[in-house]
């Protein structure tokens, strides 16, 4: 059983943030949603619904390259289902971003026509590209630009002002900060955005958040454990008693022969974040009308 953790993070310039795009969303033609294929519904901001309307929207699942391919295939599915327009992206390695520009295009072909009607051929279309905090929003856009027109950092709250860029003759994009919510619906969504640094680590208890990952990864995934710190989990140990079985096959000993715990909550949560334990989704797509999204595992 997880360890209780209050896991909120929501500094005020996110407030100013959020003000800016309601203001900003009435000049753009279509709405980017980025999001982490490890966690699509966890990280997605349930107040940006309401701020777009009923624009066009692109889901673009970043990171895919980190989450479990056939998982990433079901959330697809369920977000075209929904009506959005979908694509599968890494921005690291820029696969799939090429296709960004043709997807956009077609999904806003009748405002291409509308345009063209009213004589205003190659009038620039313009979309808001929006995520929370370290989903890759900024390397997205600098990959699409195809050059470093964005700030891109591995830490959550860098950018944060808007900023237009324009990609080509036919196409501008506004980027914004990434911006959470004011309070967490539960834990669980908590936990996947600490997880997978959308949260400031300085804020966190990182020992506990650690454990508790050992915990969801011994449901879901125990042979990752196995591979990568040369155990098998215990399936009745609690989080802790995980860590520091890890800590000892590390060898990350202190004075007394003691683990040092702090030392591999650190190297857990940097190699779950860069991809080391594997190609791992944390949340199933929900099944059913009104179902939550299933944790995995």
């Amino acid at each position: 059983m997880s360890i209780e953790m209050n896991i909120q993070w929501f500094p005020g310039h996110m407030t100013k943030a959020r003000r800016m795009m309601e203001e900003q969303v009435r000049m753009v033609d279509a709405v980017c949603e980025i999001v982490d294929a490890r966690i699509p519904e966890s990280s997605r901001n349930p107040e940006i619904a309401d701020m777009v309307g009923d624009r066009p929207r692109v889901m673009i699942l970043n990171r895919v390259d980190q989450a479990d391919p056939e998982i990433t295939k079901a959330w697809a599915a369920y977000y075209r289902e929904k009506g959005y327009a979908v694509l599968e992206t890494d921005s690291q390695s820029g696969k799939g971003v090429d296709a960004f520009g043709p997807l956009l295009k077609k999904l806003l072909h009748h405002k291409i026509e509308q345009n063209k009607a009213k004589g205003m051929i190659g009038k620039p279309l313009r979309a808001m590209v929006v995520g929370i905090p370290n989903v890759g929003k900024s390397s997205f856009i600098n990959r699409v630009a195809k050059r470093r027109a964005a700030i891109a950092s591995d830490r959550p709250g860098v950018t944060r002002g808007k900023q237009w860029i324009r990609i080509d003759e036919g196409l501008e994009l506004l980027d914004t900060p990434g911006i959470l919510w004011p309070k967490f619906d539960n834990q669980t969504v908590g936990e996947n955005l600490a997880f997978t640094g959308a949260v400031k680590d300085d804020i966190l208890d990182r020992e506990t958040l650690a454990a508790n990952l050992l915990l969801r990864l011994r449901e879901s995934c125990s042979d990752r454990i196995g591979s990568r710190y040369k155990f098998q989990p215990d399936p009745e140990a609690d989080g802790y008693t995980l860590l520091e079985t890890a800590g000892r096959k590390r060898g990350f000993l202190i004075s007394g022969g003691e683990v040092d715990l702090e030392r591999m909550a650190a190297v857990l949560l940097d190699e779950f974040r860069g991809g080391k334990l594997g190609r791992i989704t944390l949340e199933y797509p929900p099944v059913g009308e009104d179902a939550t999204p299933a944790q995995s595992g």
